[in-house]
């Protein structure tokens, strides 16, 4: 039977130690020892990921590893760093080798493609719980801040969010079957990777870097999470709801669920910015370089008063004023 040690070396620190490059300590001591590039500043974020919570009991054990990662590579594209390494502590229940095989793939094989090295960790018995620390570089002025909008600024939205959302309610059964007929089983896969397989968009928010203003993922639905950069830079925003782009499978779906996936489901990580109207071009060109597709949404807005709130004005595609009830994810007041 498996050890805590036997585990860790196995399938976690032998190949983290093959791929030691950009640390200059790395995994096998008390602390790993990691240096950005001169003159850049360390980006660090951390999330946790609970069974029952933020993944099925029964998923894919390799797709577990994968978004486990991707989640936390989503935030260092938010800011535009560049990755550079990252640490993960779970909770176990069992020692199982299949699982660790799988879950450790995944893991790997997306920290490769973006070489990010595992620096260390911590593992223990009990309730499966997974919780990431990753580290980033990125140069003083280049950082994507939430509190850099401007009034004007047009808002962008990368890739087709909802369908992670859309994936989670198909796979739980929230909708009628008969609201389901017209999807193909290919629909039901594209929707079900992108909750399980989410993309991290690394590449467009290093290219956004010097074009856009501020920038966020969208982890917990864009009516939620877009708040944040109103609050932050003191501003109110208008949004399009008919720009909203929208994958084949999730247009197939009612109107209703197409925007309550798209508007206030979790889990898209696609990167939302704003940028001035005279740099549009220069996102098209970033969107191209880094092989994404962006739409732009909407207008950031200066508040009506000083004391007005920072709100979202959801219109269709005529400007007609919409009526909409949307929250974002709540780890509290989830479903």
């Amino acid at each position: 039977m498996l050890s805590e040690f036997s585990l860790i070396d196995r399938y976690f620190a032998r190949r983290a130690r093959a791929n030691t490059r950009r640390a200059a300590l790395g995994i096998g001591d008390d602390c790993a020892l990691i240096a950005p590039a001169a003159g850049e500043m360390l980006a660090v974020s951390t999330d946790m990921l609970v069974e029952g919570r933020h993944f099925f009991p029964d998923i894919d054990p390799h797709a577990l590893g994968h978004k486990a990662l991707a989640v936390n590579l989503s935030d260092l594209a938010a800011m535009g760093a560049q990755p550079l390494g990252f640490t993960l502590a779970f909770a176990l229940p069992r020692p199982e080798e299949d699982w660790l095989a799988a879950f450790s793939a995944g893991l790997f094989e997306l920290a490769d493609r973006f070489g990010c090295e595992l620096i260390g960790g911590d593992t223990t018995a009990g309730p499966l719980n997974l919780c990431l620390t990753i580290f980033g570089s990125v140069p003083p002025g280049a950082a994507l801040r939430r509190d850099a909008a401007q009034a004007g600024d047009d808002i962008w939205i990368s890739g087709t969010p909802g369908d992670a959302r859309a994936g989670l309610g198909m796979m739980r059964g929230d909708w009628p079957i008969r609201q389901m007929t017209q999807m193909s089983g290919e629909d039901a896969a594209h929707l079900r990777r992108a909750l399980e397989y989410p993309e991290p968009r690394v590449a467009l928010g290093l290219a956004l870097r010097g074009v856009a203003h501020a920038a966020l993922d969208v982890s917990d639905g864009l009516a939620g999470d877009l708040r944040h950069i109103l609050q932050r830079s003191n501003l109110a925003a208008t949004i399009d709801v008919d720009a909203l782009p929208r994958s084949p499978a999730l247009a197939r779906l009612p109107r209703d669920v197409q925007l309550q996936c798209a508007l206030a489901g979790g889990d898209d990580y696609e990167l939302c910015f704003t940028a001035a109207p005279a740099r549009r071009q220069a996102v098209e060109a970033a969107a191209q370089q880094a092989g994404a597709r962006v739409t732009r949404i909407g207008t950031m807005n200066s508040l009506t008063s000083p004391r007005a709130a920072p709100e979202i004005a959801w219109r269709d595609a005529a400007g007609t004023p919409l009526t909409l009830t949307l929250q974002g994810f709540d780890h509290f007041h989830a479903d």
